[in-house]
């Protein structure tokens, strides 16, 4: 007797992968259209598929530039996959499912609940309810603080880039109108010494990069910290330490020709953008060595999970960082905040952590090798690659199609994770139930 062969779906990790990967592939058909450009030419598969890859992964980095390049359409198509990748395909399919008076299966919820790094499903649909309202409040405060300096300097063109700016600064993307203004691939250098964009871009940037979650908590609890669950403790906690540190070492040894206002706004700037917005307010180039060292050591933490930002994420570091600190007092189990972190996280961090570093060495590498640039400038951009950060050496645009692939790969795999990669390819083989006998090695 034969019975019917079982049906094989799609994992919720295969189901954000290919979401992705689609939205991505029509925002590049939709960018090689004539009416995307500002010329009406057909722009080439490979620049169309690098720009949306770039905006969907929430990244910025460019092989063209946005503002010269690109028309009012092609503009508008980027800052719509920037709001799609910054709050994650599957969220804003639930989203629009909630819209149409439709229900959400247990199988939807388990795939928001992945894609959210929500901690559990309850609540969820509540949870995306909260986040689209809080989304919308904070770029629409974002828009009109920036617009009446954006309209004094450009005229009526200026709410159309507070609402450009607004929207990439809170997604994390690091894109810009600003091109046509102080020269192509110039970023936010013309805005250095302006505290009003500054600042704004810097918070929308810090705000969606602390995470959905922690939201929820500061809007639940407010000054009740002690209420707040023990992640959002922690993301509060490192994104202080992660800015104040950075910029003090900046304010310092970077910018120490600079006017007192502007050296302490560009040494924040500078400190907040590489986690992991891409907007720059001074010349990569100008920054020393050890700047971009520190720079691609924060690219590489990034944000909280469940944020429009990228990287290994704070948890994932203080995890690794909490772990080592118990293994150099000799103590048993990792702790934060006097709480036991499961053995199981900890594994996990540290393979998230290896293979971000595994990508980015490797693909650094691969660059310097086939362009014959310095490695460190091509580490920079591969960081910045995989980190979803967008700040860039301004190797990019010379890149040839073999190193352009490999950055596409690579703000493809920071964006879905690493761990989503390995689930949605082996999630569906069972564990063995035997094991293997154990032994013991030294290490270190």
């Amino acid at each position: 007797m034969q019975y019917p062969r079982r049906k094989k779906t799609l994992s919720s990790f295969q189901i954000i992968l290919l979401g992705f990967a689609a939205v991505i592939l029509i925002g590049a058909l939709l960018l090689m259209l004539p009416i995307s450009s500002k010329d009406r030419v057909v722009t080439p598969f490979s620049d169309a598929i690098f720009t949306s890859t770039s905006a969907v992964c929430v990244t910025g980095l460019i092989v063209q530039d946005t503002a010269t390049y690109w028309s009012f359409f092609g503009q508008a198509v980027i800052i719509l996959l920037i709001q799609i990748g910054g709050l994650g395909v599957v969220t804003v399919a639930a989203a629009i499912s909630l819209v149409a008076g439709k229900k959400i299966g247990l199988r939807q919820r388990n795939t928001l609940q992945d894609a959210m790094s929500a901690q559990s499903g309850g609540g969820l649909l509540k949870l995306t309810g909260f986040i689209l309202k809080g989304v919308f409040i904070i770029e629409a405060i974002g828009m009109l603080v920036m617009l009446p300096v954006f309209c004094k300097n450009h005229g009526p063109i200026g709410i159309w880039m507070a609402f450009f700016h607004s929207i990439s600064a809170f997604c994390n993307a690091g894109f810009d109108l600003m091109g046509g203004i102080s020269g192509k691939f110039s970023s936010l250098t013309a805005y250095s010494a302006d505290p009003v964009i500054s600042t704004v871009l810097m918070l929308l940037i810090l705000i969606g990069g602390i995470g959905f979650l922690t939201w929820e908590d500061i809007f639940n609890h407010k000054w009740r910290i002690g209420r707040y669950r023990t992640q959002s403790k922690l993301v509060l906690v490192m994104t202080f330490i992660l800015v104040l540190l950075p910029a003090t070492y900046f304010f310092f040894f970077e910018f120490e020709n600079y006017e007192l206002k502007e050296r302490i706004l560009t040494s924040l700037f500078q400190s907040v953008t590489p986690r992991t917005a891409g907007m720059n307010t001074v010349d990569i180039g100008a920054i020393s060595e050890v700047g971009l060292l520190i720079m691609m050591f924060l690219m590489i933490i990034g944000g909280a999970p469940g944020s429009t930002a990228g990287g290994i994420k704070i948890t994932t570091f203080s995890v690794i960082f909490a772990s080592s600190i118990s293994v150099f007092r000799n103590k048993n189990g990792t702790k934060i905040f006097r709480l036991r972190i499961n053995d199981d996280l900890v594994k996990n961090a540290a393979t998230i952590c290896f293979l971000y570093i595994a990508l980015l060495l490797t693909g650094g590498a691969i660059i310097s090798a086939v362009e014959g640039l310095p490695l460190i400038t091509c580490l920079y951009e591969a960081a910045s690659a995989v980190a979803t950060v967008g700040l860039s050496a301004g190797i990019t645009p010379m890149l040839s199609v073999t190193s352009r692939i490999i950055l596409i790969s690579l703000m493809f795999l920071g964006r879905v994770g690493g761990l989503t990669l390995i689930y949605a390819a082996f999630g569906g083989t069972q564990k063995p139930i035997a094991r293997f006998p154990k032994d013991t090695i030294t290490v270190g």
